[in-house]
């Protein structure tokens, strides 16, 4: 068993990705570490962890863990994903790793001269609806897909939030912004060539609260819209000259609801829904982390995938400035 140890107490990996390292078959929770020890110690009793830690480099300097998990916040990632792999511990890192491109070359470099595994958290890649889109891609299920089209938003203005706090590395970019630029280019397996962006953001936080983005992969486009002060939405269309793919719960797969994609031919007179249930992505996410890190063959999210995605959000940012196409 692949021995995690949870580097901060925070909601995601309380509610999501504790239960689906404990829900494993091939890892386990044996520490939590915070700079507050009584809530280490309280998330070790709950998750039934034999050791709770009163700061990260104690658990980090220890040999009771083989991996951690970083749920910190994201200007954090980069800093503590490099101190856990100098101390000689695989990293599971929350999305999004970085804030620029240049971060993630530096954590590339750490991994290389610690020879350990450092993957970002993009359980989406692990879900069984997102693979059935690759595979009928692949198969040119849809003819030559032509047009990418999505959307994802909730509204959240509170002002003690993280993704509000741009110190923080906050956003809507960071934050909802890499989950279109990530599973377009998991499915397709292209990478865009240039795009053109409008972003606003807000006059009281700082941070970007609207994009609007066209991308060209040369072969087919994607739009799509994100926004952190706007009605929830979530959805993905795939369009191609013989039919589309549209995932019905494309990010939060059952928490938003049903995990299906429908498949409809040319003329729309015909569409096949596929339907994953309790497919369980961060489950699937943690054991597939798991056996990367034992040395097994396994398809993780390596850094210079999550360095190309990165590069595509930078490019986002700086096409947000100006009129016209920017390089990726």
């Amino acid at each position: 068993m692949l021995r995690f140890g949870i580097l901060s107490t925070a909601k995601i990996g309380r509610e999501l990705v504790v239960p689906a390292i404990q829900d494993a078959e091939n890892c386990v929770v044996t520490a939590f570490a915070s700079r507050d020890l009584a809530k280490a110690r309280a998330l070790s009793d709950r998750f039934g962890a034999p050791h709770a830690f009163g700061s990260y480099e104690e658990m980090l300097a220890s040999d009771v863990i083989d991996a951690v998990y970083i749920p910190l916040p994201t200007s954090q990632h980069v800093e503590w994903s490099i101190k856990a792999a100098e101390a000689g511990k695989h990293v599971l890192c929350e999305k999004p790793m970085a804030l620029k491109a240049s971060e993630i070359e530096t954590l590339i470099a750490a991994r290389d001269r610690n020879k350990v595994l450092i993957s970002e958290a993009f359980m989406v890649t692990y879900a069984p609806v997102w693979l059935k889109v690759r595979e009928l891609l692949r198969e040119k299920a849809i003819g030559e897909l032509k047009h990418v089209q999505g959307a994802f938003t909730y509204f959240n203005r509170d002002p003690s939030n993280m993704r509000n706090i741009p110190e923080l590395g906050g956003g809507a970019l960071p934050d909802i912004g890499v989950y279109p630029t990530i599973t377009t280019r998991f499915v397709t397996e292209k990478e865009p060539l240039k795009v053109q962006a409008k972003v606003e953001r807000d006059p009281g936080f700082g941070t970007d609260i609207y994009s609007s983005i066209k991308a060209d992969f040369g072969s087919f486009e994607l739009t799509f819209y994100i926004a952190t002060q706007m009605a929830a939405r979530q959805i993905m269309v795939f369009h191609g000259t013989e039919g589309y793919i549209e995932v019905k719960s494309p990010f939060n797969a059952n928490r938003w609801g049903a995990e299906e994609i429908e498949v409809a031919n040319q003329n729309h007179a015909t569409s096949q829904i596929f339907r994953f249930p309790d497919s369980r992505q961060y489950k699937r996410q943690v054991e597939t982390f798991a056996r990367a890190a034992k040395g097994e063959k396994a398809e993780v999210v390596m850094l210079e995938n999550s360095l190309r995605n990165q590069k595509f959000i930078d490019a986002i940012y700086r096409a947000g400035g100006h009129d016209g196409w920017e390089a990726v």
